[in-house]
């Protein structure tokens, strides 16, 4: 990813309705994921519109010193190797432990069968093992759910 590539990027995203004056510096650049694979993966859910919602342990901004995210932020989404490919919103927030995140947020999410259990599955191994935190995994621990939508490309 370089600066050039970001700028370019937000360049042509922002042109769209309400974007502001244009003159904003580009949001946070980020990918999905834990591998370059995973988000090549997660990345053609978001631009297919299937995945609408994700998840962060709380923990892990705290650990990161990164803001917890809130609805109307906007994010650069890159893809495995570090290319922009997509800029989204935050249009909603909660935080839940772990073991109170429902149904209708994992189908949000969009991954495997979009099941409740594949959901709970997934995001335990993750957490598990990726979380930034060093707690690695509970039941009760503290989870961002964040829906967004797809603003560029549409």
């Amino acid at each position: 990813m370089t600066a050039e590539e970001i700028d370019a990027f937000w360049t042509a995203a922002r042109h769209r309705p309400g974007s502001g004056s244009g003159e904003e510096p580009p949001p946070p650049a980020w990918s999905l994921g834990a591998t370059p694979e995973h988000a090549d993966n997660l990345l053609a859910l978001v631009l297919a519109g299937t995945k609408t919602a994700m998840s962060t342990a709380l923990w892990d901004f705290a650990h990161d010193d990164e803001p917890v995210p809130q609805a109307g932020d906007l994010s650069i989404i890159l893809d495995g190797s570090g290319h922009p490919r997509a800029l989204i919103e935050i249009v909603r927030v909660d935080v839940l432990p772990f073991d109170e995140v429902d149904a209708e947020h994992a189908h949000l999410e969009g991954e495997g069968d979009r099941s409740y259990e594949h959901w709970r599955d997934v995001h335990q191994r993750y957490f598990d093992v990726h979380s930034t935190n060093g707690r690695g995994f509970t039941p009760s621990m503290p989870v961002v759910l964040e829906r967004f939508r797809l603003l560029h490309p549409r």
